[in-house]
């Protein structure tokens, strides 16, 4: 796995991300402005220092830069979150995603351009570690003996395909819960997207290319199916 994040802000939320992330094999830089958290992560991530996230050269000495996501995890301090946020929209990081306490908050972040914003409220740490590594996973919950049940995006191999064709349940050990489809809808001559469930997929239910895929399985034939499918 050659997958590299930044984590900033290790509390509780924030080292959940990082020690998930480091333990499914991804590169992890975790920053934290409080010694004592950086020393709890230091063995568990590639590289773990503490240093104020809105000291831009600081981050760029870092080499922020150039990992594939950074998630601000940053719990109290909302104006060192949003600087932080900033600085990694001008180092151009491909990805950010930052940490909204309340909707306020969240209104703010949006007005920044960000836009993948977690509530720790409704979001586990592990979730979200799994929708960074998997970016086509749209959500993500997780049960016992390795078993998860994951949305993806359909991928690529299996649009306009059907049920049937895919062989999910015999190639991968997967099985397909049900379908969000989404259609487009006009309400006062405004068209709008909006997802519906379509019950229990059918062995000729056709794959659209918009359609969401709600799987039950084990993590490793989950990320077999996904990988094999681009």
């Amino acid at each position: 796995m050659n997958n590299r994040f930044t984590v900033i802000g290790l509390g509780q939320f924030g080292m959940s991300i990082a020690l998930t992330l480091a333990g499914r094999g991804a590169e992890v830089i975790a920053i934290d402005n409080e010694l004592d958290k950086v020393e709890r992560v230091k063995e568990e991530v590639a590289v773990a220092v503490a240093l104020d996230s809105t000291d831009a050269k600081a981050l760029k000495a870092q080499n922020v830069q150039e990992v594939d996501a950074a998630v601000i995890a940053i719990g109290e301090d909302f104006e060192s979150l949003v600087l932080t946020t900033v600085i990694l929209q001008e180092l151009k990081v491909k990805r950010i995603i930052a940490r909204a306490a309340n909707k306020q908050q969240r209104i703010i972040l949006e007005k920044l351009g960000v836009e993948e914003i977690l509530s720790p409220e409704d979001t586990v740490g592990k979730s979200v570690a799994e929708t960074l590594l998997q970016p086509s996973i749209r959500s993500f919950l997780s049960l016992p003996d390795e078993y998860e049940i994951v949305e993806i995006d359909t991928p690529k191999r299996v649009i306009e395909q059907t049920v049937a064709n895919i062989k999910l349940r015999q190639e991968f050990d997967l099985n397909l819960i049900t379908v969000k489809r989404v259609y487009t809808e006009e309400k006062e001559r405004e068209k709008t997207e909006v997802a519906h469930i379509i019950g229990v997929p059918r062995p000729d239910t056709m794959l659209r290319e918009t359609d969401k895929m709600i799987i039950l399985g084990k993590t490793k034939d989950i990320e077999r199916f996904i990988e094999c499918s681009q």
